[in-house]
């Protein structure tokens, strides 16, 4: 580090709570790890603490970072939320001892049900993740995976469109430093595209360190600019003519294309060769994303281009879409269903769902009595949700006014 920051500096964001680590930056940093909690530690474990990871506690206790990973699970493309690094003593589900000992408490139950004793040793030791849905771990016994460092994540319900259903497991990297490197930023925090991004809570702690704390912004600035260093450049091998070579590049470039709804961008990356095949976020294809994200001019570009239109694509709409893209989605594999004819209607799209109702018309002869159900299931589902909103004990991504107007749409539609 000693390239970026003199060891003044690394001693004064010390003070603040900075660590720098394996070139990537820690905030809200805890003061190293005492020798007898690092000790307390390796009694639990079935082989040596990693020397990475002590290292790592040596300068930290644990803490904060803020940036990117996404990772191939059960054949979806996930993107894992590592932003905490446990430690000892933290509130609520940061706590290094606490999932320490549900680990524990897993693996004792775990033997049992084999009818198998327990040595009371953990073989994957957790040291981050976020909450209780995403978890990090080292590897700790002896063998061709010693060091490794792991991602878990938790499966969501069947009606989590896109979401993965199990619970998912694989390697990150092969040792701590390289599994920091993995970490990036997919866009440049400085040039978000969309109001809630990686970088904002690094950005807002540097913030009040030095509103409230007196942190020069000179370091502040330097911060900013070794964190940004993390950015990954896909714009380079895009202009060369090389970014179809790259496919974890490829994908980062697509869904900034589907995140600023950039039909050109898309018409470019096609020119480029990227492939448009497979997931792109969770199990979501490049024109899926784009249309529960409201991205229409790349979605049709995305379609235009040959990308896979999913059958079900119609049914993931949740904004007003045109009626011709709705017909450009049907002859590329979309298939009409009633479904997405109510969607439609509540996202204030009449003419599109009656491009839907004629295509269904084709191959159903019950379109009326369908979509009517369709509706009134759909009507009271928003109908409850409303009422809940209205109540302030809980919230909805489309407020009360939104609830609202979907509901109005939804009574008013004519067939």
């Amino acid at each position: 580090m000693s390239d970026h920051f003199a060891d003044d500096e690394l001693a004064l964001l010390r003070e603040h709570g900075i660590v720098l680590f394996a070139g990537r930056v820690i905030f809200d940093a805890q003061a190293p790890m005492p020798a007898e909690q690092i000790a307390a530690v390796q009694a639990v474990c079935a082989g040596p603490l990693p020397p990475e990871l002590v290292g790592l506690w040596q300068r930290t206790a644990g803490g904060r970072i803020d940036y990117d990973l996404h990772l191939r699970m059960n054949g979806s493309e996930e993107a894992v939320n590592w932003s905490e690094l446990f430690w000892n003593g933290s509130d609520g589900e940061h706590d290094l001892q606490g999932w320490i000992a549900h680990e524990q408490e897993r693996a004792r139950d775990s033997a049992a049900a084999r009818g198998e004793p327990w040595d009371g040793l953990l073989t994957a030791l957790p040291f981050g993740g976020f909450e209780s849905t995403h978890r990090i771990y080292a590897v700790v016994e002896r063998g061709p995976d010693y060091g490794h460092i792991l991602a878990w994540k938790q499966g969501l319900p069947e009606t989590w469109a896109y979401a993965m259903h199990e619970d998912g497991l694989t390697t990150i990297a092969h040792d701590l430093p390289a599994a920091f490197a993995m970490l990036r930023l997919d866009e440049d925090p400085l040039e978000p595209a969309g109001d809630y991004f990686t970088g904002q809570a690094l950005l807002e702690y540097l913030d009040e360190r030095h509103q409230d704390h007196g942190l020069a912004l000179e370091l502040v600035d330097k911060v900013v600019a070794f964190y940004r260093r993390a950015t990954v450049d896909w714009r380079t091998p895009l202009a060369a003519g090389t970014l179809d070579r790259d496919g974890a590049l490829s994908r980062i470039a697509l869904r900034h294309a589907v995140a600023t709804d950039d039909a050109t961008l898309v018409e470019r990356l096609a020119a480029a060769g990227v492939s448009f095949d497979g997931p792109l976020l969770g199990s979501a294809t490049a024109t899926d994303l784009a249309l529960s994200h409201g991205a229409h001019h790349a979605a049709a570009a995305l379609a235009r281009a040959g990308a896979p239109v999913s059958p079900d694509a119609l049914d993931g709409i949740d904004s007003a879409v045109s009626p011709e893209l709705v017909t450009l989605l049907l002859e590329r594999g979309a298939q009409p269903s009633v479904t997405a004819m109510a969607e439609c209607v509540a996202c204030g799209a009449p003419a599109a769902a009656r491009v839907i109702g004629d295509a269904y018309q084709r191959s159903h002869d019950d379109l009326a009595a369908a979509f009517e159900k369709t509706r009134q299931d759909m009507l009271a589902d928003l109908e409850r949700s409303l009422a809940e909103v209205r109540t302030g004990e809980v919230s909805h991504y489309l407020g009360p006014e939104g609830l609202a107007e979907r509901v109005d749409h939804l009574q008013s539609f004519q067939l």
